[in-house]
């Protein structure tokens, strides 16, 4: 029997950091041989933003890069760049014309974003999410790795596929409804200086997150100055120190100790104990993702092969599903 078949991407914006890995990455690795795997580098994402033209592809390899150095195996995943495959936009496209522009406006993180913007808020950025039902329906996923806040953008996207299904798939389910897969520890890593906000590549402070390729000066500084409270001895369980329950949760999953061995070792610990044992657990998780990051860096011919190959293999899937839902929305066929 196939596996059931996943669909993820990270945006190729800036460095990732620890929010990203716990968060995302190293959960797609740990269960990826139960599944079909495909990963993409979401660069038509990035663009929603403004962005820098000049760093945007060699960012773009560097996430492909971060993706194999953090262990996803091409045994059970395939990476690949999203605007490689054309019919990520030609489908986002078709969609829109089936989507209600209140549902869009109603997204969380449309609103969030749309302040920041102001005046110049672009129509990407409220498009988003069609986009990335589009990137998910393509492949027919089963699953969909998702944070909390990306929740309401899956809810999005199974209604635009019942939406879709339900007046021209002539009672047939054209596009699959994903399900969503949520890791319950670290599904949600927060920013160092607030243990309220979430990490982020977009705050301003580097100083509010651990970058994957940061040195280990770089990493001793930052938790040596990371924001905690006066309290003696750590906890998960109290919800007014949030910086306790971050700190720990990293510590608990960097060092691979249960959430009960983490707790019980740092009950009585002090902030000046603690945070040396939180950085030199950091930086012996984070060595060799680095080391094989820069040879994978380093070795440019066999990335890009990787990416070719991925190329191939997803538009195998997404061309498919392309086709089928033109020919229920009733376009001729290419002479």
């Amino acid at each position: 029997m196939a596996s059931p078949r996943v669909l993820s991407g990270v945006q190729p914006t800036g460095n990732l950091h620890l929010g990203n890995y716990l968060g995302a990455i190293r959960n797609w690795v740990e269960g990826q041989s139960q599944y079909e795997n495909y990963f993409c580098v979401v660069d038509l994402h990035a663009i929603t933003a403004p962005h820098d033209p000049t760093a945007l592809a060699e960012n773009t390899y560097k996430i492909a890069a971060f993706y194999l150095a953090c262990g996803i195996d091409l045994q059970y995943s395939t990476i690949f760049v999203q605007s490689h495959v054309s019919a990520h936009s030609e489908l986002s496209w078709l969609l829109n014309c089936i989507t209600p522009i209140n549902w869009l406006e109603d997204m969380i993180q449309f609103k969030e974003k749309a302040v920041k913007q102001g005046e110049n808020v672009n129509t990407g950025l409220l498009d988003y999410p069609v986009l990335m039902a589009a990137d998910i329906l393509l492949y027919q996923a089963d699953k969909v790795p998702v944070g909390e806040d990306q929740k309401q953008h899956l809810e999005l996207t199974r209604d635009i596929a019942n939406r879709f299904n339900h007046q021209f798939g002539k009672g047939q389910k054209i596009l699959k409804l994903p399900d969503p897969l949520i890791r319950a520890e670290g599904a949600r890593v927060m920013s160092l200086t607030d243990g309220t906000r979430k990490m982020s590549k977009s705050d301003p402070s580097d100083q509010s997150r651990i970058n994957l390729l940061d040195t280990p000066e770089e990493i001793q500084y930052k938790i040596k100055r990371c924001k905690t409270d006066p309290i003696r001895g750590l906890t998960f369980d109290d919800s007014s120190r949030p910086e306790s329950r971050n700190l720990l949760t990293l510590y608990m999953i960097l060092s691979g100790k249960t959430k009960e061995e983490a707790a019980a070792e740092c009950a009585d610990m002090g902030w000046g104990q603690f945070k040396p044992l939180l950085t030199e657990t950091t930086i012996s998780a984070l060595k060799p993702i680095q080391e094989k990051y820069q040879a994978i860096m380093n070795e440019k011919s066999y990335l890009e092969s990787v990416l070719r190959e991925g190329r191939h293999k997803a538009e195998a899937i997404a061309n498919q599903t392309l086709a089928q839902v033109k020919a229920a929305l009733g376009f001729s066929v290419p002479l």
